[in-house]
């Protein structure tokens, strides 16, 4: 077993003079034994918070559930202006009575030793306590590591009812880590999966973001569905998994559920909000789907139903106003012509309705959705548009970007701020946006001229 980080064994070290116990616990010694990095160490003690607070003066305490934050400081720094660098939990034993709303125990009582504290953890690979020198595993955590498993502690059902949010928290570490649930574990999410309608928006949100941004997102996303939990948090993506897309003259291999999952599988981007739109992108197809005599399928305007879905999914799960225009954003324009013969003019259409700073994202979108139809990730055609993109964005995009502005108008006419100003500056950019007039300064004060005497 590997040593404990020093601060982390000082915490256990100054509680121990003091004749307590306390012990690292949580996903942080999983973490340990993984040998994989840890974000933060989590304690648990005898010790009842007002001890604690004594033996950590400047700690702080203002929750019901018994923990106590230890602040640690940057080394080296002035003692009378320190520098925060983290903060570590530690957590008074305590045993859990009833669990009324599926999330939050009614009653918490201060347990009296370190198995008790153990056996109301969620799962068996978290519930493992390290003191620096004695690993305590009375679940046989550190079995189950080696199986690459995730099981709950004691009863399934129990672990579950006591707080629903478990079910995502299982699929998220097992996506995390590239585990199996147990199969005891696994059936109790299914018969247990209807309880996360009780669960706020925000907590499930932020799961199945954690579980978009793993390494194996996409086995995430098909444990959530052989859980029920899709069916529950995604039920506009859960149908698409029996819409089929094999048909004449279509490349498509799979139905639009797979499809998705492969599409979120092989997109490029790690940011589990451009993930999310990938995931969502084809969610329409579900309700334009349509089959002719021939057996051809088609789904005309998806792209549309599919942003009026993704707008009901984000407004649900609360997302951020920035994050929520993304992902629609992503969605709407998916279906976006790579054909060689477009002007200038409607590259730079294109560009407006989806921002320049989404270009990279929504190509990331496009790379997954072709691997994820069986087509390869690009063409020449594909290459060639990524090429006239970088191209039409090095020329005027904007008013804003002429060589001139309005205070040389103004200046040239004589006038105030107001719409003849603006009328000259609109009528400048789009000559220089068709390639009649040369965006340099000369060129455009000379032509300004003439706009000068002709528009009032």
């Amino acid at each position: 077993m590997q040593r404990l980080p020093q601060p982390a064994q000082n915490i256990i070290d100054t509680l121990k003079k003091k004749g307590y116990e306390a012990y690292a616990v949580g996903g942080s010694v999983r973490d340990l034994i993984m040998k994989r990095p840890t974000k933060g160490w989590d304690f648990t003690t005898d010790a009842t918070p007002e001890q604690i607070l004594e033996v950590f003066p400047d700690s702080f305490y203002d929750n019901q559930f018994g923990t106590v934050g230890i602040k640690l400081y940057e080394p080296g720094t002035d003692p009378k202006n320190p520098v925060l660098k983290d903060i570590y939990e530690i957590t008074t034993f305590r045993s859990e009575k009833e669990y009324t709303d599926h999330r939050h125990p009614d009653n918490i009582l201060w347990g009296t030793s370190l198995t008790e504290d153990l056996s109301r953890r969620d799962f068996t690979i978290n519930a493992i306590a390290y003191d620096g020198k004695t690993v305590t595993d009375p679940y046989d955590g550190q079995q189950d590591l080696e199986g690459r498993l995730i099981r709950a502690v004691g009863e399934p059902d129990k672990r579950i009812a006591e707080d629903a949010l478990r079910m995502m928290r299982a699929v998220r570490i097992a996506t995390e880590l590239g585990f199996l649930i147990e199969d005891q574990t696994s059936a109790a999410i299914r018969s247990n999966a209807n309880l996360l309608s009780g669960i706020s928006a925000e907590r499930i949100r932020d799961e199945l973001l954690r579980i978009l941004g793993a390494e194996h997102a996409a086995d995430g996303i098909l444990i959530l569905r052989n859980t029920g939990i899709l069916k529950q948090i995604l039920p506009e993506l859960d149908a698409c998994f029996a819409v089929q897309q094999k048909s004449p003259k279509r490349h498509h291999i799979y139905d639009v559920g797979t499809h998705s999952v492969m599409a979120l599988k092989f997109c490029p981007s790690a940011d589990p909000v451009i993930r999310l739109a990938t995931l969502l992108h084809d969610i329409g197809k579900a309700k334009t789907f349509h089959k002719d005599g021939e057996g051809l399928v088609t789904f005309y305007n998806h792209e549309v139903a599919s942003t009026k879905l993704a707008r009901n999914i984000v407004t649900r799960l609360r997302f951020s106003k920035k994050d929520s225009e993304t992902i629609l954003t992503l969605i709407r324009w998916h279906q976006f012509s790579v054909d060689e013969r477009q002007t200038d003019s409607a590259l730079r259409r294109f560009i407006r309705r989806v921002g320049k700073e989404h270009l990279k994202d929504i190509l990331a979108l496009r790379i997954g959705d072709r691997l994820g139809g069986g087509a390869q990730e690009t063409s020449w055609r594909l290459e060639l548009y990524k090429k006239r993109l970088e191209d039409v964005q090095k020329q005027p995009f904007t008013v804003a970007d002429l060589k001139v502005n309005g205070f040389d108008a103004m200046k040239m006419c004589d006038d105030k701020p107001g719409p003849r100003i603006g009328k000259i500056l609109t009528a400048l950019f789009g000559e220089v946006e068709k390639g009649t007039l040369a965006n340099e300064r000369t060129a455009l004060l000379s032509r300004m001229k003439d706009l000068v005497t002709s528009i009032h």
